[in-house]
């Protein structure tokens, strides 16, 4: 059946835009104001440290514009993003990019500034009632003290950053334009070019063949190029290690943890607790090789559903009835936001041509969040749902509770209000669901994502710190080291399972491995969900989990996750959360 056109979506299921503006003609008015406020924050510079007043003003009159230019930003990219072929949208987002360089560009003298000003001077303004709304912006800026230089080493360091993401951008040319992939035969019987899209769909195929023959295909075209990725991501650890040492950090995974103001210990404690629960992977592993049949489980092997022929068909409007049941423990307050969701077009819910692909949550602070969803009616779509309003929740109390110089909440807490909400759904249905089939498939759902979030981002995170510190010492990041590497955690991680030789250059399509120390956040993001779900409906927890909901960028994320009970400096809130992998496992290895 062919897509529906844009306007055939019936108004219900689509944004409510006039919300932010009445009009596009009313965005052109706010696009102008935006520009002019701009255009004044050259005012500013040279005044932040005459006195607390002046700095506030100074501050007032860059947030000021920031709002303006936001709103302006944001209105064009939803517009955009839900008919990408509409010229009108397109040219106005291009203009609206235009207006964030040009922003971002005029304040480019802010923490120079800030940082000039002598530390104790600086602590004492700080201090100032005038400055309370700016006191984290300031304090946090202050902590990169001693690790910023001169003001021409910090030019020069500043003009080396574009240059710096070469790497990055030669893997993102060769992986998504130039390499192309070779034909498989599907489960029909039919010749299909295999695709980055199509290979994900294809490793989930019930027919191993299939399985085999397009993981083979796919890694095999990357093993063409192996020496040329090699290359790309020493280069690229390469300028991360020259950043660490110019600015005087201990290795490069503390430069990137310092930014949330996070310990290493807290990668260390990550890392150490996942390894205490292999050996449930490894339970989890051989319940899947004797329930797919197989003499011996391949890496290919990992994603296909292990329960089959499970029609679990969940409609838009049954689905919000299941969130809305699910997260009944949050309290009225939650529920009244969800209603509000429902009804006021905050979510724009099914597929039409030229909408873009998949699914987000965006806070508009002043306004209300906006979902996008594709939504198909199955239960994957059901936890998209939730997924998505967990995060549109948390953008809704931090923007309600703080100022705009606070609302906005860092990454590494950034998927802890969506998962909690996954958690939640999938406790409901639990809770519920009472033929086996339905519940083997439910805790399936749950337990590949303990796998592919939490082992598979640990795994990544130990390759690519020993990447990091290899180089460091002075080994040169060849293929065959990396490969090595990625051997080695492979055979730690995937023990019993068959480690295929093209397994060992998986790495090489990994994009997330050209921002650093990075995913990490996602391991601790899914077991403090857990652990905060587990809180929520055991022990009361939910007045201090929508207290951290309202936090926003106020505090620190380590801060901000004690209010809800997690203390990710201590190993207890992912024991904790393994401890419930190994619990759904035990479940369905009864049921299976």
């Amino acid at each position: 059946m062919a897509l529906k056109q844009r306007n055939e979506i019936e108004e219900q299921y689509t944004w409510d835009f006039t919300d932010i503006f009445a009009s596009d003609k009313a965005w052109e008015q706010a696009y102008t104001e935006a520009e002019s406020l701009i255009d004044t924050i050259a005012e500013v510079k040279g005044t932040l440290g005459d006195s607390a007043e002046s700095m506030k003003a100074g501050l007032d009159r860059i947030f000021a514009a920031s709002r303006a230019m936001e709103l302006v930003y944001l209105y064009s990219m939803l517009r955009k993003n839900v008919d990408n072929g509409e010229p009108k949208y397109q040219a106005m987002q291009g203009r609206a990019v235009n207006l964030t360089v040009k922003f971002s560009t005029a304040c480019a003298f802010l923490d120079p500034e800030i940082l000039a000003i002598d530390g104790e001077r600086l602590a004492t303004m700080i201090k100032d009632p005038a400055l309370a709304t700016y006191r984290h912006l300031l304090e946090d800026t202050d902590r990169s003290r001693a690790y910023t230089k001169d003001a021409q080493s910090e030019m020069m360091l500043a003009m080396l950053s574009d240059a710096a993401s070469t790497a990055s951008d030669c893997f993102d040319m060769l992986e998504s334009v130039d390499m192309t992939f070779p034909t498989i035969t599907d489960e029909n019987g039919e010749t299909v070019t295999l695709t980055h899209g199509n290979f994900g769909v294809f490793r989930e195929s019930g027919d191993q063949r299939v399985r085999r023959e397009s993981f083979e295909q796919y890694f095999g075209e990357f093993k063409k190029y192996i020496n040329t990725f090699a290359a790309m991501y020493a280069g690229n650890v390469k300028m991360d290690n020259y950043f660490t040492q110019v600015r005087g950090y201990a290795s490069s995974c503390e430069k990137a943890l310092f930014a949330d103001n996070v310990p290493v210990s807290v990668y260390d404690k990550l890392v150490e607790a996942v390894h205490k629960g292999l050996p449930t992977m490894r339970r989890y592993l051989e319940l899947r090789r004797r329930v797919l049949g197989l003499d011996e489980l391949n890496m290919y092997d990992l994603y296909c559903p292990m329960v089959k022929d499970v029609e679990m068909t969940v409609t838009f409007d049954e689905a919000k009835e299941l969130v809305k049941k699910a997260t009944m423990p949050l309290g009225e307050e939650y529920q009244k936001l969800l209603d509000r969701a429902f009804t006021e077009r905050w979510i724009d819910v099914y597929e039409n041509k030229g909408k873009t692909t998949g699914a987000y949550a965006c806070g508009v602070f002043g306004v209300h969040p906006y979902v996008l969803l594709n939504y198909t009616d199955t239960l994957d779509d059901a936890y998209t749902l939730a997924h998505e309003l967990g995060h549109a929740m948390h953008s809704y109390f931090s923007d309600t509770t703080q100022d705009f110089p606070n609302h906005d909440y860092r990454i590494m807490v950034a998927e802890v209000a969506s998962t909690v909400n996954e958690v939640l759904l999938t406790r409901y249905l639990l809770s519920t669901e009472t033929d086996p089939a339905r519940r083997a498939y439910i805790l399936n759902h749950f337990l590949e994502g303990f796998r592919t979030t939490v082992f598979r981002q640990t795994l990544f995170a130990e390759f690519e710190r020993e990447a990091h510190d290899l180089q460091l010492s002075g080994t040169p990041l060849t293929a065959e080291t990396l490969n090595g590497i990625y051997r080695k955690l492979n055979e730690l991680y995937y023990e019993g399972a068959v480690i295929n030789e093209l397994q060992d250059i998986e790495w090489a399509r990994i994009p997330h491995f050209y921002n650093a120390f990075y995913v990490y956040k996602y391991a601790t993001g899914f077991c403090s969900a857990v652990s905060i779900a587990k809180k929520i409906l055991e022990e009361n927890g939910a007045a201090d989990y929508l207290r951290f909901l309202s936090t926003g960028g106020s505090d620190y994320p380590l801060e901000e996750l004690k209010i809800a009970g997690v203390d990710l400096t201590k190993p207890d809130t992912v024991a904790s959360a393994l401890a419930e992998f190994d619990s759904a496992l035990t479940e369905l290895e009864g049921l299976l």
